[in-house]
């Protein structure tokens, strides 16, 4: 996908969320070699939100593509925004897939020390 593909996705993820009363914090965080797609509040609980999305299946689904690798570097990433202001608040990871015009929300993906 290229660049203006991809802004409309991850603007639609972010319209969706908001739609569930969501409240975005941040986009497309960045910290050493990490990124965040979006940061969000549901009510007390932060949400880390990984958005993937494939315009078919040849390469499988989209929430496939958030392996071991992308998972540990998403915890990293997440535990440097909590040291901003967040302290102790309960943490969610989130990916939302998009392949063609579907989306769908998978709550709690995955946890710290899922392998």
């Amino acid at each position: 996908m290229d660049g203006v593909e991809w802004k409309e996705v991850e603007e639609r993820a972010c319209e969706y969320l908001r739609s569930l009363g969501y409240r975005i914090v941040a986009r497309n965080w960045r910290w050493h070699g990490g990124e965040v797609d979006i940061i969000a509040k549901d009510r007390e609980t932060l949400v880390f939100v990984e958005v993937k999305a494939r315009s078919g299946r040849r390469f499988g689904l989209p929430s496939e593509a958030v392996g071991r690798h992308k998972r540990k570097r998403l915890l990293i990433a997440a535990k440097a925004f909590l040291r901003n202001d967040y302290g102790k608040v309960p943490v969610r990871f989130d990916v939302i897939s998009v392949l063609e015009e579907e989306l769908s929300h998978l709550k709690g993906a995955f946890r710290e020390g899922d392998s």
